[in-house]
């Protein structure tokens, strides 16, 4: 929210909250919408500066949406707006010493009680998580028979939830890193509520809380390149989440430390003094890590938990790259959700560091947040020695071709070099291999191969064999929501049925 009338900025698009009507303006996105719902600049950065306009912005929330009428009433902005209520209240400088004004409470009861009855168990994932966490917040805060029951059934959701959605290796079981932090921002909540609050039906649960969080933390640090921001799997970008830093800040102010005897959830293997990879094996993420700001993320996921894949991509078998602490290899992002063409191409297999087989995606995405056949990886081989680490996956996605073609794709990572190698097997009429490029990044070609030059000034070499046409597309990168950066795409076509890719530097 501006220091000015009520102007706010949310997904690079501005917009003035005029009057009544602006809540649920029809040329809005639903998405815009639902931020200006959530009231988030009740606890943001220097809110103590403007008080007087929350006062009134949350008066005017009250007057202008009536019960049940419009998108502040949908379960999703009442969960988020009610957790943002409850720490302004709880904060107390909105008050002035003063006591809270009785509609306010009253407001807030009522939201509950809205939420309460529109629990979304027809979604499942990060949206019930969101239901559960905010009801057992306005629960622990308000009094009387209703609130206990609203802290109850908060308390039911995340206790059955938790486990169910955090995967024994720390990750999310949605497998974007972007919904990742923000449910460990939830977790630290929960914990900070708990110290707060002093509710022992709270308290007893801190310590599953805690592990959850620390393990989720070392599960972000993995999937996060050396700029500290997190890698594009799936649904993310960049200034939806709390970020890395941010989070290990709260976890640090809350005390939180993975317990003695309990394993770290990533399975080390060194190869040398350098040269290490890390295996988040529940979730099916690897990071290849040669120190120095060189890190490779691989994707051997699933898209999801079956029953919920709404924010997956056809990203199987993709990876991004960062050098020297400069990321390299992108894929998409997000910057819209929806049921457009943007959404659906960068959902797409052929929007990531991966391979499509006639033009086919590896996992039907559709309508936005569907996803019918989808594609099942399977690691085949991960070996590490001395000179090298080897990992060797396929998946089933193209099964479902007329030729039940697979793609198979093998990692070797040796000192400054990484060797790609992709295989189809099948009868098939073109593969094409892509590899899009950080907008940062310069491409020129050099007698056979690419050459991409880092803004340090450092140079990386690609070369390519088994190629039968090889081409440097102008493309886009979305690394955040409304946001649109040009960039390039290497588009390798090849019909032999394998295909190598060597990445020096």
């Amino acid at each position: 929210m501006s220091a000015g009338e009520y102007e706010f900025e949310f997904l690079g698009e501005r917009g003035v909250l005029a009057n009544k009507d602006d809540w649920n303006h029809t040329e809005r996105s639903k998405l815009w919408l639902y931020n200006l719902h959530y009231l988030d600049d009740l606890c943001a950065w220097a809110a103590e500066d403007r008080v007087v306009q929350h006062r009134v912005l949350f008066t005017r929330w009250i007057e202008e949406n009536p019960p049940l009428a419009g998108n502040g009433w949908e379960p999703y902005t009442l969960s988020l707006r009610l957790v943002n209520l409850v720490k302004w209240l709880g904060h107390g400088l909105c008050l002035n010493s003063q006591p809270i004004p009785n509609h306010w409470l009253q407001s807030l009861a009522r939201q509950a009680q809205a939420l309460s009855a529109q629990r979304e168990f027809h979604i499942l994932a990060n949206h019930l998580f969101a239901n559960g966490k905010a009801l057992t917040f306005a629960g622990a805060f308000l009094d009387g028979q209703d609130a206990e029951r609203w802290l109850s059934q908060g308390l039911v959701i995340l206790d059955a939830e938790i486990p169910e959605q955090f995967l024994g290796d720390g990750g999310h079981f949605e497998r974007s890193p972007m919904y990742h932090a923000t449910l460990l921002w939830d977790l630290a909540d929960l914990i900070h509520l708990a110290e707060c609050s002093g509710l022992n039906a709270l308290r007893e649960r801190t310590p599953t809380w805690r592990q959850v969080l620390a393990k989720g933390l070392a599960w972000l640090e993995m999937m996060s390149h050396p700029d500290g921001d997190i890698s594009f799997f799936n649904d993310a970008a960049f200034g939806i989440a709390p970020t890395l830093a941010g989070l290990q800040d709260y976890a640090e102010l809350l005390s939180v430390r993975l317990p003695k005897g309990v394993d770290r959830p990533l399975v080390v293997k060194h190869s040398g003094s350098v040269l290490h990879v890390e295996h988040a094996v529940s979730s099916g993420y690897i990071a290849l890590n040669w120190g120095d700001g060189d890190k490779a993320i691989l994707d051997l996921a699933p898209v999801g938990p079956d029953y919920q894949p709404g924010h997956a991509h056809a990203d199987t078998l993709s990876m991004e790259l960062s050098l020297s602490g400069q990321r390299v290899l992108v894929n998409s992002g997000t910057s819209c959700y929806g049921n457009d063409n943007q959404r659906q191409w960068q959902r797409s297999t052929a929007a990531h560091n991966t391979v499509t087989v006639d033009g086919a995606d590896s996992s039907e995405v559709w309508a936005g947040f569907r996803v019918a056949r989808r594609a099942y990886p399977k690691l085949d081989r991960h070996e590490a020695d001395d000179r090298q680490i080897l990992i060797e996956a396929h998946h089933s996605g193209f099964e479902r071709l007329q030729g039940r073609n697979c793609h198979a794709r093998t990692w070797k990572a040796k000192e400054r070099s990484l060797e790609v190698h992709d295989a189809v097997t099948g009868r098939h009429g073109h593969a094409v291999a892509r590899w899009y490029f950080h907008p940062e990044v310069e491409c020129q070609w050099q007698e056979d191969a690419l050459v991409i030059r880092l803004p340090t000034g450092q140079t990386v070499g690609m070369r390519i064999d088994g190629a039968e046409q090889q081409r440097l597309e102008a493309s886009t990168w979305h690394p955040a929501f409304g946001s649109k950066r040009s960039n390039y795409c290497l588009a390798v076509t090849f019909t032999g049925g394998s295909l190598t890719t060597m990445i020096t530097w």
